[in-house]
C-alpha cells in the first residue's frame, strides 16, 4: 500500500478528533470569569486602593497583572505549584499519574496533580470543583479549553486575580493589601511564600486567624524553594525569621466619602467600571485623616470636620476628607461636608477686595472707615464688637472687619459680586425668594468647601479660579475671578497678617490664609494658599445646629 494511502486513515481520525473537540468547545463555552459580579475599586493616583465594593457574589477583588506582582511571588508560585507551566498543554500527565499512584498506595492525597491551568479551570467553572472523578475530568477538559483560547500570560493573570485567599478575598493583590498592608509588587520572600501557600486551604491558613498553621504552610514553601535551588539557604533562613502576623480583616479605607462620590457618579452616568483612578495622594490623604482624627479629641461629640487639598497647577485634588471619623454616626459620619452647602462666613472677603481693586474702588494704600454705619436699615457690627475708625485696606482685610467690607459691597453691588463669583464656579445659594444683598460678604448665602477652595486657587493662579478635579479625565473648568495684579495684592495682604497672632509670618513656607465663622457659630472655616497647594478646613455640626465657642480662628 502506498505511503500516502496508509496515512489517510490517520489524517481522517485526527480531523475527526479535531472536529469533535471544536464541536464540544462550541457546545460548552468557557464561563466568563467574574463577569456577573464585578468588584469596583477606587484607587489613589499611585494605584493604592482607597475603597472597594464587593460584587454580587460578595467577593473582594483587586485586578492585577503578572508584571505588577513581585518577581519573588511569581518565582515561588511557578516553582511550588507548577514547574512545567510554560511547557504543558494545560494538563501534566506525569503529575496526574504520580498523584493517582500515591493516592492508591497511601489511601489519601499526598501531592496534587493539578496544574495552575487546572486550578484556574476550577475557579471559572464551579462544576469543575471538587474531588470526584467526574469533577476532575471536567476540570481537565476545561484546562485544555483554557489553553486553546487563552495565552499562558492570560491564564496566569486569571489565577492572580481569582485565587481564593480567605473570607471574601480573591487574588494576590487583594490579599496582600488586606493581610500585609502593602501592594503585591513589594512582597518579601516570606510574604510571597505565605500568599503562595494560602490558596491551598484559604480558610484553614488565614494569617489573621490561624497564625501557626499559616506559618507552617509558608515554611513548607520556603523549604521547597531552597531544595530546588531557586532561593539560597541564607535567604530562606532570613525569610523564616519574619513573623507571620495579620490583624483581623476590617475596612481599611482611605477617603471613603470621595470614593463613594465617584461610585455614585459612575452609576448615574451609566458607566460600568471595575476601577476608578483618582488624583488623591495616598500618603498625604493618610496624614490628613490622622490630623483630623487627632483634632476630634478637643471637639464636642456631634461636631465633624472636613478638609480638602488641591494642587494649584493641575487643580487635582490631593486630599479629601468628607468627615473626620467615618465610623462615628454621632458626628454624621456619612455626610460629605466637602460638598455640603454651608454659610461661608467672612471667607468671601478676599474676593470682594480683589474685585474692588479691579474696579478702582480702592488701591492698596486706601483708607476705609470702620465705624457704626447704617446701610438702608442694615447695620453690621464686628466680630469683636468694637470699631477702629480709619483703617488701611490691608489691616481691614487681615482683621476681617465687617463694616468696611459691607461698604465696599454696597459700592460694587451685591448682584454683581454674586454674578462674578458664580462665573468663577462659586455659586451662592440664597434663602427662598431672596435676592443677593449686603449680607453676602458676611455669610448671607451658602456654598461648599469644594466651591470655596476652587475660588481660592485664583490667589495662586494669577486670578484664575478653577473647579477641583478628583479624576484626571475630568475636563478642566477655569474662569477669571480677578486680575493678576489684584490676586497678587490680596495674597500678599493675607500672607503678611491675620489673627490671632499672625501664626504663619515667621514660617519658611509663606501661607496666605483666611478664617471665617458663620452666624451662631454654625460653621468654622480656615483656608490657605501656598505656591503649590490650596487647602481648606471646615468644622461644625452636620445638622446645622450651633457650636458655641468654636470659630474659624480658634478651631479651624
Amino acid at each position: 500500500m502506498p505511503l500516502r494511502q496508509s496515512r489517510r486513515p490517520v489524517e481522517l481520525a485526527f480531523a475527526g478528533l479535531l472536529a469533535a473537540v471544536l464541536a464540544v468547545d462550541r457546545a460548552c463555552p468557557l464561563p466568563e470569569p467574574t463577569a456577573d459580579s464585578p468588584t469596583l475599586t477606587v484607587l489613589a493616583a499611585d494605584g493604592t486602593p482607597l475603597r472597594s465594593w464587593p460584587g454580587a457574589d460578595g467577593a473582594q477583588r483587586h485586578p492585577t497583572t503578572p508584571e505588577a506582582v513581585s518577581p519573588l511571588y511569581m518565582q515561588a508560585l511557578l516553582q511550588y505549584e507548577d514547574r512545567w507551566y510554560h511547557w504543558h498543554p494545560g494538563v501534566n500527565p506525569a503529575a496526574l499519574v504520580r498523584a493517582a499512584w500515591q493516592w492508591a498506595r497511601h489511601g489519601r492525597i499526598v501531592s496534587g496533580g493539578s496544574t495552575l491551568t487546572m486550578q484556574v479551570a476550577r475557579l471559572v467553572d464551579e462544576r469543575a470543583a471538587g474531588r470526584s472523578v467526574r469533577a476532575k475530568l471536567r476540570q481537565i477538559a476545561r484546562a485544555l479549553q483554557l489553553e486553546l483560547h487563552l495565552s499562558k500570560r492570560e491564564i496566569l493573570a486569571l489565577y492572580l486575580n481569582l485565587a481564593p485567599m480567605g473570607g471574601p478575598l480573591q487574588g494576590v493583590e487583594t490579599a496582600s493589601r488586606a493581610y500585609l498592608g502593602k501592594g503585591a509588587a513589594d512582597l518579601s520572600r516570606a510574604e510571597a511564600a505565605l500568599l503562595v501557600a494560602l490558596p491551598q486551604s484559604p480558610t484553614r491558613l488565614r494569617p489573621d486567624r490561624a497564625v501557626q498553621a499559616a506559618q507552617q504552610a509558608r515554611d513548607k514553601v520556603l523549604a521547597r524553594m531552597q531544595a530546588l535551588g531557586v532561593w539560597s539557604a541564607a535567604d530562606v533562613a532570613d525569610a523564616r525569621l519574619e513573623r507571620v502576623f495579620a490583624p483581623p480583616l476590617r475596612a481599611r479605607w482611605l477617603a471613603p466619602l470621595a470614593a463613594e462620590r465617584l461610585r455614585q457618579d459612575a452609576r448615574r452616568s451609566g458607566r460600568a467600571q471595575a476601577v476608578i483612578q483618582t488624583t488623591l495622594d495616598a500618603g498625604l490623604q493618610a496624614r490628613l485623616e490622622q490630623l483630623l482624627t487627632d483634632r476630634l479629641n478637643s471637639l464636642p461629640d456631634a461636631v465633624s470636620l472636613a478638609a480638602l487639598v488641591v494642587d494649584n497647577r493641575s487643580l487635582e485634588v490631593r486630599g479629601y476628607v468628607g468627615s473626620a471619623d467615618f465610623s462615628d454616626a454621632r458626628r454624621g459620619a456619612h455626610v460629605d461636608m466637602v460638598r455640603a452647602k454651608r454659610s461661608p462666613g467672612s471667607t468671601l472677603k478676599p474676593f470682594l477686595y480683589g474685585m474692588a481693586l479691579d474696579e478702582g474702588l480702592i488701591h492698596s494704600e486706601s483708607l476705609l472707615i470702620d465705624a457704626p454705619q447704617n446701610f438702608g436699615g442694615y447695620a453690621p457690627g464686628n466680630f469683636q464688637a468694637d470699631f477702629t475708625g480709619p483703617v488701611g485696606v490691608a489691616e481691614a482685610l487681615q482683621r476681617s472687619l465687617n463694616v468696611p467690607a459691607v461698604d465696599l459691597l454696597e459700592r460694587l453691588g451685591p448682584e454683581r459680586f454674586a454674578g462674578r463669583l458664580r462665573h468663577a464656579g462659586l455659586r451662592l445659594r440664597m434663602p427662598a425668594n431672596a435676592a443677593p444683598n449686603l449680607s453676602l460678604v458676611l455669610g448671607g448665602g451658602s456654598t461648599s468647601l469644594e466651591e470655596l477652595l476652587g475660588a481660592y486657587t485664583a490667589l495662586a493662579r494669577g486670578g484664575v479660579a478653577g473647579r477641583p478635579r478628583l479624576t484626571r479625565d475630568a475636563p478642566p473648568q477655569e474662569a477669571r475671578l480677578m486680575s493678576e495684579g489684584a490676586a497678587y495684592i490680596v495674597r500678599e495682604i493675607l500672607e503678611n497678617g491675620g489673627r490671632p497672632g499672625s501664626p504663619f509670618r515667621e514660617s519658611a513656607q509663606r501661607v496666605a490664609w483666611k478664617t471665617g465663622t458663620s452666624f451662631g457659630f454654625r460653621d468654622a472655616w480656615a483656608l490657605g494658599v501656598t505656591d503649590r497647594y490650596t487647602f481648606g478646613v471646615w468644622i461644625g455640626r452636620p445638622d446645622g445646629t450651633p457650636n458655641p465657642g468654636h470659630f474659624g480662628a480658634n478651631a479651624a
